[in-house]
């Protein structure tokens, strides 16, 4: 028998009788266990003895281990705010260009893509759909552009499963194209309400560095920049890990005992859905020519706490 500490497997894998292997093994997870539980209980009563002065333990998870990025933005940023001022988003932050969306798909979508693009339509404030057809992407953003459109939406899928976004601000760019998963239609969401027609509050969360900064003013040009507090709707994008997590609800105010306190729960309205940033272009769409501000390669997973949004 193996000697030493480790786990229990560890400890009985030179045992070859496998009789004797599986009843040394239980007896020791079962040692383990009850150590385990009376350090538990221990650390609980030190706890309670020392009250507020008692050390907080923190789990370690990677996104609190995350490697050091030197591009991480601060709240005070002077250069940062300065660029701001004058990019490509300025106009939609200061209020003078309101927000115009238009969404379209591939050539030949699906019921399950258009059913996407029916929700979208309705959560996204002046927003339209037209067929693609035969026109190509290079066209289409053209005429949006001289129509007046800011930005252009398309959604491409593979074997009938969404698959791609590409959001493009107009008239000159940049692009943005997303991985598309784990989407979830409001009928499947147990207890989904229906959005109305007013504009909707937008949260952006962790979007820390440079490259996050410039993805998360670029989202934020879906929405009109002066929400509708009387819908009660709110559009969570929570950037973890590099994901970034799209919900939409309402808050929904409830009176149950009839005492006058009020309860406050969220009501998901949907869809829901996970984008991962692929690669944000300069410019318009021009996949073979454009110039590439960030394109996600295998070389630059180097750790998994390693993380660029």
């Amino acid at each position: 028998m193996a000697k030493g500490r480790g786990t229990a497997g560890d400890r009985v894998g030179g045992i070859k009788n496998k009789i004797k292997r599986q009843q040394m093994y239980h007896k020791l997870k079962k040692e383990g266990d009850k150590a385990a539980k009376q350090a538990r209980k221990l650390r609980q009563k030190e706890a309670e003895e020392l009250g507020e002065a008692a050390p907080q333990t923190v789990q370690r998870t990677l996104d609190n281990t995350r490697e050091a990025d030197d591009t991480v933005v601060g709240p005070d940023d002077e250069e940062v705010a300065g660029e701001d001022a004058l990019d490509e988003f300025a106009a939609h932050f200061s209020g003078e260009v309101p927000p115009r969306t238009m969404i379209t798909t591939g050539r030949y979508p699906s019921a399950q893509l258009l059913s996407l693009v029916e929700e979208l339509l309705r959560m996204l404030p002046n927003s339209e759909y037209r067929p693609r057809n035969a026109i190509t992407i290079k066209r289409i953003v053209d005429a949006c552009a001289e129509r007046g459109f800011t930005n252009l939406l398309l959604l491409t899928e593979k074997s009938k499963t969404p698959q791609t976004l590409w959001l493009i601000k107009l008239p000159g760019g940049p692009t943005a194209r997303f991985k598309l998963t784990t989407l979830v239609m409001p009928k499947r969401i147990a207890g989904h309400g229906r959005p109305t027609a007013h504009r909707p509050e937008l949260i952006l969360n962790n979007f820390g560095t440079r490259l996050g900064h410039r993805l998360g003013r670029l989202l934020a040009c879906l929405f009109p920049h002066d929400p509708q507090f009387k819908g009660r709707q709110v559009v969570t994008m929570h950037n973890q890990r590099d994901y970034v997590f799209f919900r939409h609800h309402r808050y929904v105010f409830e009176d149950d005992s009839g005492k006058g306190d009020v309860a406050v729960r969220l009501q998901e309205l949907g869809p829901r859905f996970t984008l991962k940033l692929k690669s944000l272009q300069l410019g318009t769409f021009d996949p073979q020519h454009g110039e590439y501000e960030w394109k996600h390669r295998a070389e630059l997973d180097t750790s998994r706490r390693r993380f660029h949004v």
